[in-house]
């Protein structure tokens, strides 16, 4: 531990069917207000299943039009809730060359991909590249230190947010932007997923289709959105007095090599993953007072991660939320929305609930907030992200004030 920098959590921002802000986002999961609604995938309204599609998404004042027609959908909200983080921050404090920025996408443009099949025009290679919103937020925010772009499925906005801490304890950056951002709702990707059995198609009630560790589930809810977190070295943060939501303090990363996309059943690459973030923090797993879980919904990986939850900290022994049941599932936004809840977790001192649980699969042994927000002590509490790949990314955060 001695010799790295300790990083602060100083600016928040987001774009996602659950909240335009921090504030708004909070405010959905606290009252356990599912963003889902039945949406239609495509013009022709034959592709209609429950998703989390954000309303009235508008980039102007962030973007020029022109800025617009060369950015893809997914591209434009992260822009939009880096430039949202970094005011909420105070701005960015140091040279240019100093900051940097890191993004994870698991789909990059997928939109603009389709819509362009077969009638590609000439910013279509540009507007589907992964690295396209590390590219404009770096160019929006004079930011000329390393631009980075990790794509790791629906742990690609963790692995962000974990590569970003390490840039700054490396000493190669002083503030980091970090998130991630994904809009998949298109005909083909649901369709893909709604075959593969992932996805739920049917539910009697839209509002109640994303029910991780639920009895009942049926699979994940297709999300869309963007979001950001500013990450900087504590004591420059503290120098100039920012506002700190919490800090960012652990960061674990392993390999399933089990299956391409599903879990190893025991989650023993999830258990040592949190064993590691735990580890680098400094802290152990009896410290931790709550779990964001990665929590999607679909059987297999519900029941690997309660696996691995049970066997790391106790059967039910930690108060565990899952955040999907109210935003959805953002693939590679989903770990980055994730680490912004678990700042205001910290921050506020509470574990918010997990909506739509209505009876806990037995097979799940854990302690699942429910209802309302459950108080947490001061202490560390870690956000998790296993995706498709057998990627593994988990998270740290405390509090700034010990």
């Amino acid at each position: 531990m001695t010799g790295r920098h300790a990083v602060a959590v100083t600016g928040l921002g987001v774009r996602c069917a659950a909240g335009a802000t921090p504030a708004a986002l909070w405010e959905s999961l606290a009252q356990c207000r599912p963003a889902t609604t039945l949406h239609a995938f495509d013009a022709e309204c034959t592709v209609v299943y429950p998703a989390c599609p954000m309303p009235g998404f508008d980039p102007a004042g962030y973007l020029t039009p022109k800025e617009v027609r060369r950015a893809d959908r997914s591209v434009q909200m992260a822009v939009c809730a880096a430039a949202d983080a970094v005011q909420d921050a105070g701005g960015l404090h140091v040279a240019p060359g100093r900051r940097a920025v890191v993004t994870g996408t698991g789909y990059g443009g997928v939109i603009s991909q389709e819509n362009g099949i077969g009638h590609p025009d000439v910013l279509y290679a540009p507007r589907l590249m992964h690295n396209a919103g590390a590219y404009w937020i770096s160019a929006g925010l004079g930011i000329t230190g390393p631009s980075l772009t990790v794509s790791t499925a629906c742990a690609s906005g963790t692995h962000a947010v974990g590569e970003a801490l390490q840039m700054i304890r490396a000493g190669c950056a002083d503030v980091v932007v970090a998130g991630g951002h994904d809009c998949p709702l298109t005909p083909t990707t649901a369709l893909a997923f709604g075959r593969a059995g992932a996805m739920v198609t049917e539910c009697e009630d839209p509002a109640v289709a994303s029910r991780p560790f639920d009895a009942g589930r049926r699979g994940f809810v297709l999300a869309e959105g963007a979001a950001f977190l500013v990450l900087e070295r504590l004591d420059l943060a503290h120098a100039r007095g920012a506002r700190i939501y919490a800090t960012l303090t652990g960061y674990g990363r392993t390999s399933d090599a089990h299956h391409l996309t599903a879990p190893h059943p025991d989650g023993a690459g999830a258990r040592a993953c949190m064993e590691q973030a735990i580890a680098d923090a400094g802290t152990t797993a009896d410290a931790v007072t709550h779990v964001n879980a990665h929590g999607t919904g679909t059987e297999l990986n519900d029941l690997a991660e309660a696996h691995a939850i049970a066997a790391l900290f106790g059967p039910r022994a930690v108060p565990v939320t899952a955040p999907k049941a109210v935003t959805g599932h953002g693939l590679g936004l989903a770990g980055a929305l994730e680490a912004v809840i678990t700042a205001l977790s910290v921050r506020e001192g509470l574990a918010p609930p997990t909506a739509c649980l209505t009876q806990l699969d037995p097979r799940c042994e854990l302690d699942v907030v429910t209802a309302e927000p459950r108080k947490i002590p001061n202490g560390p509490v870690i956000s998790n992200s296993f995706a498709f790949g057998g990627h593994n990314a988990c998270v740290v955060f405390d509090s700034p004030h010990g």
